[in-house]
């Protein structure tokens, strides 16, 4: 009997340790319409619009991409959804306005929560708020490195950059950046972020163990306000949402040299990839498209029709 009742809790653990089939599909957010959009990644059309709740912006997966996470800022939560059946599984108060977040290795949920001046770590299984950090007003953008050893959140009115330590949830860095800084990513190593200031139109690489800023420039165009920020495969290359210039800016990661500029759909706003990199989709807000892009060739390959202001954007791969 001790035997047979080993095999049940080692099938147990099998079980629950094994992560959920990627599907392939994209999920936008439409704030306007409080809409998450489903797309499929064969076919690149839409497969449904799922009601979400009240202005969805932020959006992100699990580790295992077991669960699908949306902010509804105006609910004050976030919503569970499962992204193979497709239904909302639970939600959680996640303080308040919480725009946007991003999810740390061990699965726990990083929130910026605008009207607070605070950023939030919540247990997303349980809704257990873990921890609460004073940053600076308005925090916006969330980046976890993937060492996991910082989160960086963005402070809009501030004009910085928060570096958290993890797992202590001490301020390690407040970094100066240029005028309402949006976005921010880490480089693999997790030494280097690169991130955005939407109102000073500009792109900064930031030593994440100094906190010095490297480099700062431009996006070359004067209706340049960036948002999103991703890097390549090979990280040479980071791609940038150009907000009001319609274009997703492609520059050199080591000089800010523009390589090319991407006519997209109007206010670019959100970024994503799929695992390889191979494909970049951008949330067009005023367009309520979606632009596909092919990272070799660096040109737009599809436009598809979402929501109304679609905001944030994930890949299930």
């Amino acid at each position: 009997m001790k035997f047979a009742n080993i095999l049940i809790l080692s099938a147990v653990f099998i079980f629950n340790s094994v992560s959920a089939e990627p599907t392939g599909r994209i999920f936008v957010t439409n704030e306007r319409d409080d809409t998450l959009t489903v797309i499929n990644g064969n076919t690149l059309d839409v497969e449904t619009t799922i009601e979400i709740g009240e202005r969805p912006r932020g959006i992100g997966l699990s580790p295992d991409g077991s669960e699908l996470y949306v902010a509804v800022s105006e609910e004050n939560k976030i919503r569970v959804v499962d992204p193979v059946s497709l239904k909302i599984l639970r939600d959680f108060e996640a303080g308040s306005d919480p725009e946007t977040f991003a999810v740390h290795p061990n699965g726990n949920v990083y929130v910026s929560n605008e009207d607070e001046a605070k950023a939030s770590a919540f247990n997303p299984k349980t809704g257990e708020m873990l921890v609460e950090i004073q940053v600076g007003l308005e925090p916006e953008g969330v980046a976890i490195s993937p060492d996991g050893k910082r989160v960086i959140v963005t402070s809009e009115s501030t004009n910085m950059l928060h570096v958290i330590k993890v797992p202590e949830h001490t301020i390690e860095h407040n970094i100066l950046v240029g005028s309402r800084p949006r976005a921010a990513t880490f480089t693999r190593t997790s030494d280097i972020a690169y991130a955005t200031a939407e109102i000073s139109g500009e792109v900064m690489k930031v030593d994440m163990n100094t906190g010095k800023v490297l480099l700062k420039a431009g996006t070359g165009h004067e209706k340049s306000k960036p948002k999103d920020v991703l890097l390549s495969k090979d990280e040479s290359v980071i791609y940038v949402a150009g907000g009001r210039s319609n274009k997703v800016k492609v520059m050199d990661a080591n000089t800010f040299e523009i390589i090319k500029m991407i006519p997209v759909g109007k206010r670019v706003w959100g970024l994503a990839m799929t695992k390889d990199k191979k494909k970049l989709f951008t949330t067009d807000g005023v367009s309520g498209t979606v632009s596909v892009i092919d990272t070799d060739k660096n040109d737009v390959i599809k436009t598809i029709k979402v929501g109304e202001f679609p905001w944030g954007v994930v890949v299930h791969d």
